[in-house]
């Protein structure tokens, strides 16, 4: 029997990229997804919306609910959640995806885009996982799960882009305490991040263009480690920092070379990971020596 047949599933920014890959993933299994996202009308630039999004849902073996939601407004993720409950039944697992991007140095961040960030990546991870866990209390094996990097305090992450690194740290500092908080409710609190770039739209339109698309490994490889991670006991497996390709090797998976956009293309490290992470044997080997935002 499928892993996550018939169990609810609530992403945000599930329109496109990793949010819609876990959100496929699950759907593979017979799960129900609510894709809440801002995009109901294709962007001139990024593909897909939450319908679009929806039909490929259904289309892997899923059901799905596309709505409309900004997690920056309350009334909107309360809504968004209730009608995902009254749907479905419930929630299981709640992904924290939604995220706003700008790498930018301190002088160079305008306040709206500082504003931006925290209220998009560490005001809405809290809003959201918030709204859900009443309904989190309730499910058999509940999981909410944060696509942020390890807390590791360490002033290279911080200097290039400080606003940033504040808020992508924020949705982590929500894994730590919410853990710890809800331990005795069962509900499981992990963090998941990319030792590379990840072939999103934001990377193509906001990091590097085609060139760096080709240096990137798929969001499969984020789904196939989001899935694995719903698999397990909630109770027993909560309060993780984990990086996709060592977590992955952890449970088995040795063949990382399918993940690969372009073989032939040594692959761009993110930030953010430590350096106590090391990469499963054989992908050393693939990395670049320079990371995201580096020439």
């Amino acid at each position: 029997m499928a892993a996550l047949r018939d169990k609810t599933l609530f992403i945000t920014g599930a329109s496109r990229g990793i949010g819609l890959a876990i959100a496929i993933r699950a759907a593979r299994d017979g799960a129900n997804v609510a894709v809440a996202a801002k995009t109901a009308e294709p962007h001139k630039h990024l593909p897909g919306t939450i319908y679009t999004a929806a039909e490929e849902i259904e289309k892997a073996g899923g059901k799905a609910l596309p709505l409309v939601c900004d997690i920056r407004f309350e009334d909107q993720v309360q809504a968004a959640v209730e009608e995902t409950a009254k749907k479905f039944g419930g929630i299981d697992i709640c992904v924290n995806n939604a995220s706003a991007i700008s790498l930018t140095g301190t002088q160079a961040t305008e306040m709206k885009r500082w504003d931006l960030m925290h209220q998009v990546n560490a005001r809405g991870t809290f809003l959201v996982s918030k709204t859900c866990i009443p309904h989190l209390k309730k499910a058999e094996n509940p999981h909410v799960l944060m696509l942020s990097p390890p807390l590791d305090m360490s002033a290279k992450w911080f200097a290039p882009h400080v606003a940033y690194t504040m808020a992508k740290f924020g949705m982590s500092m929500c894994t730590l305490g919410m853990a710890e908080e809800f331990a005795a409710d069962g509900i499981a609190f992990n963090a998941l991040w990319p030792r590379t770039a990840i072939a999103t739209a934001a990377v193509k339109f906001a990091l590097g263009g085609d060139e760096m698309m080709k240096a990137s490994r798929t969001p499969e490889i984020i789904a196939d480690a989001a899935h694995l991670i719903f698999t397990k006991p909630a109770r027993d497996f909560t309060g993780n920092f984990l990086i996709d390709d060592t977590f992955l090797y952890e449970n088995g998976v040795t063949d990382f070379e399918k993940y690969r956009v372009d073989p032939s293309r040594k692959l761009i490290p993110d930030f953010f990971v430590p350096d106590q992470y090391a990469p499963p044997p054989g992908v050393a080997e693939t990395l670049a020596r320079t990371m995201i935002g580096e020439g």
